[in-house]
């Protein structure tokens, strides 16, 4: 519990295991299966306060209240995309913000889903050239809780409208880098798998890194069955030492070693972002060389149009330019996809979450 956001001495429940509930529980000598309510209401049950566990009685509800604390985050604003891609803006416990982004996937009725894009650090410290988070620095990390709540909260307002919303899908590529912040992300992952709470199949979490070699070694030695999402953005180190710091550190071939590496460890896909960026990389040559770097690696790559940030000097290339790299790449054996772009309209796509008001 040590690692949770604590509210003077209190743990946030939300960011609690069913084990750490069991504790709190079984110390004051209630039965077991009391842990187990709590936990469902909490995680399953989206409850935004205590009274609202309505099968669990004063007594119980008072023990977990004494010793945790149950508080929503707030919500500063929502946009809607054209396209229906949700944006919210929450503010934390110490007044610092961060954001959250809901996407669906059209269907029939029966088959719309719902993917999560959840933040894990106000601010970001790795600079990115082309991401506005990047631009406001490093705050601090995200508490378990906090990334849990960002799920829980988002279905607790959008269950007001449609009474069976379940989110299907999460990403851990909004605010921050995740793997700087790896106990509180594992221990939200394992959280919204849970079955007595969210149940979010670990093959629907995705975790995206800029390519901290280290933390990847260390994801992969958890034999997780999430995927992994590296964002690349260039194929030599010239070219991605101009827009991404990082690589100064860990360097394409460190990068692309512990990426060999996870893939054998968890016999997963590794999924690598390459944001097209006009006149810069890509041109055939770039292509070529992309294709080089990644042989024999068992992978897919999502082709991102560079997505406009105030203040920043890159843009987009033209439709035809994106569509020929995507073309190029496929026929040097890549398998490469045009990302579908959402939210771009709310500032909601890849590189714009900046946690302001807009």
């Amino acid at each position: 519990m040590a690692e949770e956001k604590m509210i003077g001495r209190k743990p946030d429940i939300r960011g609690l295991s069913l084990d750490e509930i069991k504790s709190i529980i079984d110390s004051k000598g209630e039965k077991t299966f009391r842990a187990n309510q709590v936990f469902h209401w909490v995680q399953a049950g989206v409850v935004q306060d205590w009274p609202e566990m309505t099968n669990i009685g004063r007594a119980v509800r008072g023990i977990v209240a004494e010793k945790t604390f149950l508080k929503p985050l707030e919500l500063v604003n929502e946009r809607v995309s054209r396209d229906g891609t949700r944006k919210y803006l929450w503010r934390l416990s110490d007044e610092n913000m961060v954001e959250s982004v809901l996407l669906h996937h059209e269907g029939d009725i029966t088959k719309t889903r719902y993917t999560a894009c959840l933040s894990t650090q106000v601010g970001c410290p790795m600079g990115c050239g082309f991401c506005a988070t990047g631009k406001l620095g490093f705050k601090r990390n995200l508490s378990a809780g906090e990334i849990v709540g960002q799920v829980l909260d988002i279905t607790a307002y959008r269950r007001r409208e449609d009474p069976g919303f379940k989110v299907g899908n999460i990403v851990y590529m909004g605010m921050g880098e995740p793997l700087l912040n790896l106990p509180a992300v594992l221990k939200s992952i394992k959280i919204l798998n849970h079955k007595a709470g969210q149940n979010i199949g670990m093959r629907r979490i995705t975790v995206s890194t800029c390519g901290l070699v280290p933390q990847i070694d260390e994801l992969a030695d958890e034999r997780l069955d999430i995927a992994l999402a590296v964002s690349l953005h260039a194929p030599t180190n010239e070219l991605r030492n101009k827009i991404m710091p990082v690589n100064k550190k860990y360097p394409l071939e460190e990068l692309i070693k512990a990426c060999r590496s996870y893939i054998e460890k968890t016999g997963r896909r590794v999924t690598f972002e390459y944001a097209l960026i006009k006149d810069f990389n890509g041109s055939p040559l770039e292509a070529r060389q992309l294709s080089q770097l990644l042989q024999g690696i068992k992978a897919n790559v999502n082709v991102i149009p560079v997505n406009t940030i105030k203040g920043q000097e890159i843009s987009r290339p033209d439709e035809k330019e994106i569509k020929s790299f995507v073309k190029m790449l496929k026929e040097l054996g890549v398998n490469a996809v045009l990302r579908e772009e959402k939210g771009s309209d709310i500032e909601a796509a890849c590189g714009q979450l900046a946690a302001a008001m807009r």
